[in-house]
């Protein structure tokens, strides 16, 4: 319903490639309040000058919103927290627990997200899970299993940031790549 109705206030218009920019620019990164260490991302916002808040998000740990801009025709801020979020594990000793201990619970929160989500994976990569190079007792051949499962099941891509100083980078640009597409 919400996708909907943001659909249609922008088929509306048809935005130049200024107007565009500045939709782009002003894009605000909705962090969840649950999220406790994540000061390498702000961080990089901040160096950035990338607008960030703090909100519950009923899914996901980040997602963004476009601020009300008369000028554009977007007469209140336009949230997309139940149609594009980035689910974000600190590591592969994280996303483990997540798929042994608390698969019930993450399977659940995972039904309930939108179609449109990544799951980030930070300071890991996909030949970590394949060596066993992580700290767990899980093992390799369920965790890679587990991985590429819950990917199709739930249509999840997985992306892997071995050095997490990009991670502020990826959040931006996949939001901001998400609002082109939609844009278009």
């Amino acid at each position: 319903m919400i996708l909907r109705r943001t659909k249609t206030i922008f088929n509306k218009y048809k935005y130049t490639d200024k107007e565009m920019e500045e939709l782009i620019s002003s894009i605000t990164i909705l962090i969840d309040t649950r999220e406790k260490v994540n000061s390498h991302i702000t961080d990089y916002f901040d160096r950035k000058g990338i607008s960030y808040k703090k909100k519950a998000l009923g899914y996901g740990d980040y997602s963004f919103m476009i601020p009300a801009n008369e000028k554009l025709s977007i007469p209140r801020d336009l949230y997309f927290n139940t149609t594009c979020v980035i689910e974000r594990k600190a590591s592969l000793e994280e996303i483990s627990g997540n798929l042994t201990k608390e698969r019930d619970r993450f399977e659940k929160e995972l039904c309930l997200a939108p179609e449109t989500k990544v799951l980030l994976i930070e300071n890991a990569s996909y030949d970590d899970i394949a060596t066993g190079n992580y700290d767990t007792k899980y093992n390799r051949k369920s965790f890679i299993a587990s991985i590429h499962s819950f990917w199709f099941k739930y249509n999840i891509p997985v992306m892997f940031m071995p050095n997490n100083q990009y991670s502020g980078l990826f959040i931006r640009e996949y939001f901001e790549y998400f609002l082109k597409n939609y844009l278009r």
